[in-house]
């Protein structure tokens, strides 16, 4: 066989290479990302087992939940992106439906509304508009000369709208800026225009005014009061943001030893399992493990942005360079917020915090870039 030649004649770490990559393509698996993901989610459930005052219980949860999570990774993998892109809009279509009867029949808890019950199983719609909304405007825009015309970048602007609007009525104002960021992030890298980048955020300064009096939540504007100045009430809305820069300070540059926090374990770092257990590995593992789990986060988006590159066509370079930077943006928000940047506005860390849906969704994304980076490739003949 002339093939079987060809490769006799490769050095050993050629063949090796050439193994792996065909490994790789049977599989759909992209093994660099799948070892980073692996990386981050083990280092997660360490630190899980310190925030949730080792309870081998939390942990038990959290690996049902990755091993879901993955399994859904690898199936969402082996689907066809040609596939992807005729599905995405039925998928926009199932995501408004379900946030609509959110409004209408939505299940509460602690003053929101975000929520579905069908059969016993709760699950929370906006979830479903993390995954269909960057395919459904990459599906839009892949199909249009690009840069985008007035008229579609419009179009993509109330495609982002209509869910980010209900998803806000809930409220969830973390999740739906979320959701709005990964449609938005399909517009920015579809080459849009400078000049509407600029209107943009002209018309977001202009809407502030308007926004802090008929929009916000008077706790959502206790959140923004509070980021300004968290001392002014110390024990009631600024105890988390300030218990959680006391915790990340004092942990230093080494970090006071695994399960050894005390902020965490004496019960002063509220939600320290869930949205802030960034304070606790910055005080257990210092200012080494911070820098360790961003510099793993950043590989993460570098090869999500090489598969982006290398994708064959503009449906798959916008999805994968979407869903990558939406991560990102996860990693900053959550940051952010808990080290006292920007407002609380409920984002996990992720791979890391304690959660379920969110992490089969994440997850699910990461199922999509693997599938992009494994599509076969197309013959010109």
């Amino acid at each position: 066989m002339p093939n079987q030649d060809f490769l006799r004649r490769l050095p050993e770490s050629d063949r090796t290479l050439r193994k792996r990559d065909r490994l790789q393509q049977r599989l759909h698996l992209d093994f660099w990302l799948l070892l980073l993901l692996l990386t981050v989610t083990a280092g997660g459930l360490v630190v899980l087992y310190s925030a949730s005052d080792q309870s081998l219980g939390a942990i038990k949860r959290q690996g049902i939940y990755f091993g879901l999570a993955y399994l859904t990774m690898f199936i969402v993998a082996q689907v066809p992106v040609h596939f992807m892109r005729r599905l995405a809009p039925w998928a926009y279509a199932l995501g408004v439906v379900l946030l609509v009867l959110v409004i209408l029949h939505g299940v509460g808890a602690k003053g929101a509304q975000r929520w579905l019950s069908l059969g016993g199983f709760r699950f929370q719609p906006s979830e479903v508009m993390k995954l269909a909304m960057p395919m459904t405007i990459a599906a839009y825009l892949g199909q249009r000369h690009l840069p985008p015309v007035f008229k579609h970048v419009f179009w993509t602007l109330a495609l982002v709208a209509v869910p980010t609007v209900l998803i806000i009525k809930q409220p969830d104002l973390g999740t739906s800026i979320l959701v709005a960021a990964s449609g938005l992030m399909v517009l920015f890298f579809a080459g849009l225009s400078w000049r509407y980048i600029v209107a943009a955020v002209v018309s977001l300064l202009a809407s502030l005014w308007p926004l802090w009096h008929f929009v916000l939540h008077d706790y959502q504007k206790k959140r923004v009061l509070t980021l300004l100045n968290p001392e002014a009430d110390r024990l009631g809305a600024g105890w988390n943001i300030i218990q959680s820069k006391t915790a990340i300070g004092s942990g230093g540059v080494p970090g006071k030893g695994w399960l050894q926090g005390t902020q965490s374990h004496l019960d002063f770092l509220p939600e320290g399992h869930t949205d802030f257990i960034i304070a606790v590995l910055a005080e257990e593992f210092g200012l080494i493990g911070v820098l360790v789990l961003l510099a793993l986060y950043i590989l993460i988006v570098l090869r999500g942005m090489m598969i982006a590159v290398r994708a064959q066509d503009s449906f798959g370079r916008l999805l994968a360079a979407s869903i990558t930077l939406t991560f990102f943006v996860y990693v900053f928000v959550n940051i952010g917020m808990v080290s006292g940047l920007l407002p609380v506005v409920g984002v996990p860390l992720p791979l890391v915090s304690q959660g379920g849906t969110s992490i089969v969704t994440l997850m699910a994304a990461f199922g999509i870039l693997m599938a992009i980076a494994t599509e076969p490739r197309k013959v010109i003949r």
